[in-house]
């Protein structure tokens, strides 16, 4: 069965299951329902505690001689698959199917892994695995729920912060949970009252004490800005380029985009409506507001000018220009993000000399 992250602690009171999947890229999230698992199921006497790393050389027959060896008076065991990658071989798959055919009470499997792509949770294959165990797709907080989720664990911790000191450390942390929580340790360090009494928290001293720890990805980069959100955009993008990230890995991402709306927007000057576009082209549901947002106020004209203007970038960023790429990622995202451009566009009209 398919449940929340919030539906966890529900499930694990009222269900004892053979196997638990944890699927997702958020690594503070995942750890933490990994945890609530273990104590659960420690809590009823699952006191061992058995781990493989599953990659590519992986031996899949140890993992069938753990679960299949078992004394009398062995102690209940939790046996945890940590995989490299979401899709399993099928060495794999046949030795997680096997144990499931034949269940030992005594054991828990805990499977943590990367996110699992639509294709595989619609296999035959996954569904048995499904019906007998419990899938938790565990998805990054956006940022629209970030500050509520920030407000919450500052609570916990008997932190009362106004609304803009919980603005100001979202942008702070946006991206990254695991330093979104190291701060919050600090700020109970650093700003804390008398013993006993509650934290008052405020914009000025997160000023202070809290360093810039957002963290983006390329993927954040693209979908903010067919949001029109221009300003976090070039934030991301500036964030990115200090982080390290070669432009032509931005670049790419941005033309396959460009060239995936292009079938999108034919279909919308035939007269077809943007949600049904959205669902017959299969968007990711955490991505249909971006998608939307930018087919409303786009043209295929523009993208074919955006797609021209991306071949350019390319040519400096291999040095057959003298062209800043970074300065024309930027001006790129501004025009797609909808942000009338006053720059003068020199670099790119004298490669077209």
């Amino acid at each position: 069965m398919k449940i929340k992250p919030e539906q966890l602690t529900r499930t694990l009171a009222s269900n004892s299951l053979p196997l638990y999947w944890l699927s997702g890229d958020e690594p503070l999230l995942m750890q933490e329902s990994a945890d609530l698992i273990r104590a659960s199921y420690r809590d009823n006497g699952f006191s061992e505690r058995e781990v493989f790393n599953v990659d590519k050389s992986f031996n899949w027959s140890t993992f069938s001689q753990a679960t299949g060896n078992l004394s009398l008076f062995s102690d209940r065991k939790i046996i945890e698959l940590r995989l490299s990658n979401a899709k399993l071989d099928e060495p794999g798959k046949k030795a997680i199917q096997h144990y499931l055919d034949d269940l030992n009470p005594d054991y828990l499997i805990l499977i943590s892994g990367p996110r699992l792509d639509a294709a595989t949770l619609k296999t035959k294959w996954f569904s048995q695995i499904e019906s007998k165990g419990a899938l938790i797709q565990i998805w990054p907080i956006n940022r629209e729920n970030l500050a509520p989720w920030l407000e919450q664990r500052l609570r916990r911790d008997g932190i009362q912060a106004d609304m803009e000191a919980v603005r100001l450390l979202a942008d702070k942390v946006e991206g990254n949970l695991l330093a979104a929580m190291q701060e919050i340790e600090k700020l109970k360090l650093l700003a804390g009252g008398e013993p006993g009494s509650p934290i008052k928290l405020d914009a000025k001293t997160v000023m202070q004490v809290v360093a810039d720890s957002s963290r983006y990805n390329v993927y954040q980069l693209i979908d903010t800005t067919l949001l029109g959100d221009t300003v976090r955009s070039q934030k991301m993008l500036a964030g990115l380029r200090n982080e390290g990230v070669y432009p032509l890995v931005i670049l790419g991402a941005l033309t396959r985009e460009l060239r995936s709306l292009l079938p999108m927007l034919e279909k919308k000057d035939q007269g077809q409506g943007v949600n049904a576009i959205i669902q017959s082209h299969r968007v990711w549901f955490n991505r249909k507001q971006a998608v939307s947002s930018v087919l409303a106020r786009i043209s295929t004209n523009l993208i074919w000018q955006l797609l021209d203007h991306a071949r350019l970038i390319d040519q400096s960023i291999k040095g057959m220009s003298h062209a800043n790429p970074w300065d024309e990622l930027s001006l790129i995202l501004l025009k797609l993000a909808g942000s009338p451009v006053t720059r003068s566009n020199r670099a790119v009209s004298n490669q077209r000399k």
